[in-house]
């Protein structure tokens, strides 16, 4: 049942009010790596095929710098193996892609399906951390491996990219709206669709992607452009159409009176007298077209010829005219310039505004900033002052400028019940061995202290027992910890042929709001942007005993001659 409800779509429990989204036609089973077919061919052969096999996916350092992560992807690898089946014309290409492999071969790949894979999952949106199993997968050796690239590939990008949002609003604050820029600038359609979706998660408010505002229900948010701005050439061309059209001539000369009567007055207000000449009229004539278009959305680009002699002026004008017609202007955007400066003098025109006229609340008229925007261009903003409202980021967040990928990792950890590690002379890349669970223990104000992974059948840590965690390769790291809460991290999203309950997928707000609780939880020092204090990860003492026998028993023992 399962299964047939996410192939057709419905992927979340009680449908979350999203549109569902169709499946990206792109993701077949052979979005994948070769070599893992021919694994796959190798098991087959060797008959090792249906052994059961228990695979980690995890990450090995947080990004940007940083010391957390935010999961994202989880619901997109469920859809997938909900409907992982090789098609006819799939099976024709593999068998010209391996000329040599065997006609059984294709027929077994033919049959195969994820109906006896069973997946255990960190929810999504939930802040994560190095070597804890963001997913455990378990199933016959020869499917896992071959859902090893694909789920890397849906959880690398989205992980990565939710994480980029999440660090954006920590250093934002959560006052401010973010807006999310960055279709035209992301790597593709897909990426521009997974960006707008991650972002979203991670705690921007909406997007400027309509196809991503209609698949995901986010809000969509935009105004106009430069090129609107400069194609007008004067308010009497609006008059001149408006006439020549049937109807809204009288409403179109009336308010083009009134934007026309405001910018005499405010050009002629004492408090702001000096402050600007003649402002430019073609732009004057877009802001006034797009206001009678938008009465109750209006919100200006004032930065096409200048901020503060032509396009502030300009604005006031036509958001007072819209005052008079029963409207509120949203407020403008900066797009260039000094930040800063701009919206500090903005914010006082408009005070001088409001004192002026009397016009009450138009002092807190918003407004958004973009241009190029990241992570540390807003920290320099906040540390200079700024009257900021929203700001609008594309580029730097969609492409995860700063880090190009997260760098999970998809380890096997056991077969048929028989716990294995790899190795390495890098010790961060000496995987943890057997199938585990792991925990999440809270101290008494409330923040986690640490996350702990344990064997499969060890007994789960208890509220107020001592703990002893170890680092699973430093023999001095430890600790004893006494936790106030416990939380399991990992649930059931893909039981298989098993008897353990799923638990439903949440919708993309519930997984929003998920992400957002987390990091309030997190203790302020492990989220700061500078020298951020490591999150502690560790295992049981039971654990730690067992990787080092396994390690040594593994490890070739060297001869000196």
């Amino acid at each position: 049942m399962a299964a047939a409800a996410l192939a057709n779509g419905d992927v979340r429990a009680g449908g979350g009010g999203a549109v569902p989204r169709p499946t990206n036609p792109m993701v077949t089973p052979l979005l994948t790596d070769l070599y893992q077919f021919s694994m796959a061919y190798a098991y087959w052969k060797a008959g090792k095929h249906l052994d059961r096999a228990v695979f980690d996916l995890y990450f090995r350092k947080s990004p940007f710098a940083g010391e957390f992560t935010v999961f994202g992807g989880l619901e997109e690898c469920i859809r997938f193996i909900a409907n992982f089946k090789f098609k006819e014309e799939e099976i024709n290409f593999l068998r010209t892609a391996l000329p040599t492999c065997e006609d059984g071969f294709f027929e077994y790949l033919s049959s195969i399906d994820c109906s006896d894979v069973e997946v255990y999952a960190i929810p999504e949106g939930s802040a994560v951390f190095p070597k804890v199993p963001l997913m455990i997968i378990e199933g016959p050796v020869a499917v896992v491996q071959l859902l090893e690239t694909p789920f890397l590939s849906l959880v690398n990008y989205a992980s990565l990219v939710t994480t980029n949002a999440a660090r954006h609003r920590l250093v934002a604050g959560k006052p401010k709206n973010l807006l999310e820029f960055g279709l035209r600038r992301a790597q593709g359609p897909d990426g521009g669709i997974s960006a707008s979706r991650y972002s979203y998660m991670g705690g921007f408010d909406a997007t400027s992607n309509v196809a991503a505002g209609r698949l995901f229900g986010i809000p969509i948010r935009g105004t106009h452009s430069h090129a609107f701005v400069s194609s007008f050439l004067g308010l009497d061309e609006i008059i001149d159409k408006a006439l020549s059209s049937s109807d809204g001539s009288n409403k179109c000369e009336d308010f083009v009176s009134l934007v026309e009567n405001w910018l005499v007055k405010i050009q002629g207000a004492s408090s702001l007298r000096g402050s600007f000449g003649e402002t430019n009229q073609s732009e004057l004539a877009a802001f006034t077209s797009y206001a009678l278009a938008f009465p109750n959305s209006f919100l200006a680009l004032v930065d096409t010829y200048d901020v503060m002699r032509s396009g502030v002026p300009n604005f006031c004008a036509v958001a007072l005219a819209l005052n008079d017609m029963g409207y509120k202007a949203v407020g403008i955007r900066l797009d260039s310039g000094d930040l800063a400066y701009l919206s500090i003098e903005t914010r006082k025109f408009f005070c001088a505004i409001e004192k002026e006229f009397g016009v009450v609340g138009f002092g807190k008229t918003n407004i958004t900033a973009s241009n190029d925007l990241n992570e540390e261009t807003i920290d320099a903003l906040n540390k200079q002052g700024h009257e900021v409202d929203s700001f609008g980021i594309g580029t730097y967040l969609v492409t995860c400028y700063a880090q190009a990928a997260l760098g999970c990792v998809f380890k096997l950890v056991e077969i048929n019940k028989q716990p294995r590690i790899k190795l390495s002379e890098d010790v961060t890349k000496v995987s943890i061995p057997c199938k585990k669970r792991c925990y999440r223990l809270y101290g008494k104000e409330g923040y986690p202290l640490v996350d702990i992974m344990t064997g499969q059948d060890e007994p789960s840590p208890k509220v107020g027992e001592r703990i002893l965690c170890r680092h699973p390769f430093i023999e001095s790291k430890r600790a004893h910890v006494v936790p106030q809460h416990v939380e399991e991290l990992l649930k059931c999203y893909w039981p298989g042929n098993s008897s353990v309950q799923r638990e439903e997928l949440p919708s993309l707000n519930e997984n929003r709001s998920r992400c957002m609780r987390q990091l309030e939880r997190m203790r302020p020092d492990h989220l700061r942007k500078l020298n951020p204090t490591p999150y502690k990860v560790s295992v049981s003492a039971q654990l730690y005993d067992f990787i080092h026998f396994l390690w040594l028993n593994e490890a070739p023992v060297g001869e000196l001659r």
